[in-house]
């Protein structure tokens, strides 16, 4: 019998940079772990997933560390492929790894878990009417994260800073320019980001800092039977 719960990130897996946070609200012995790009090489992604220009871009990463850029029309579809693949192994809980909005994936019985549905609404009940400062892998995704972000009380601001190829550098460009813009409280809204990024942020802003991937950990973690 399959274990409960599988993860499916956009990259390929598994996730060795955010795997250990993962393990902290996740039982590692029933958790499995699969990725859209598994099996392919960097040409093979090129080839099936580059945008083309004025294309919704999603980021991710191979297995080496490189940070690749993904066509999200194709990554939906491929993910759509994976998921029903994934059910017909006998999964029944998908926690996708990736906090792009998707319009249209589903399953056939097994419970999915998209970041996209679940982080705004929780976030805008967390944060009320205080501003929120949202920080993102790549500036195209900034104009692509109003709708997403829509439903919160007062309006958003962004910052880019990629999880994958960020100095120090970039990350405190992002923080003065988040406070700059009045943010109250900080949401790194990318699977990729990690405990150290949520901690220097924190401690340069001063005010609370929140990791897409450890909410839907967490909720996750509460399915497990």
């Amino acid at each position: 019998m399959k274990t409960s719960l599988i993860t499916l990130t956009i990259g390929q897996s598994p996730r060795s940079d955010i795997l250990p946070l993962l393990q902290a609200h996740l039982p590692a012995g029933q958790v499995e772990h699969a990725g859209l790009l598994d099996g392919l090489t960097l040409a093979e992604v090129e080839q099936h997933y580059t945008p083309v220009a004025g294309e919704k871009v999603l980021v991710s990463r191979m297995l080496d560390g490189q940070q690749v850029r993904l066509s999200a029309h194709q990554v939906e579809q491929g993910l759509q492929q994976k998921i029903y693949a994934l059910e017909e192994q006998g999964y029944n809980t998908i926690l996708l790894l990736c906090t792009g909005e998707f319009g249209s994936l589903k399953t056939h019985k097994a419970l999915l878990l998209e970041p996209d549905r679940i982080i705004p609404p929780l976030v805008g009940a967390i944060v009320h009417g205080h501003k929120v400062g949202i920080v993102v892998p790549v500036e195209e995704q900034i104009a692509e994260q109003a709708n997403k972000w829509r439903n919160l009380g007062t309006p958003p601001c962004f910052a880019v800073a990629s999880p994958y190829l960020a100095q120090q550098a970039d990350l405190v460009e992002a923080g003065l320019s988040l406070q700059e813009q009045g943010a109250d409280v900080v949401v790194l809204d990318c699977i990729g980001y990690h405990q150290k990024h949520r901690d220097f942020l924190q401690k340069m802003l001063g005010i609370p800092v929140l990791l897409s991937n450890v909410l839907v950990a967490k909720l996750a973690a509460e399915l497990i039977v």
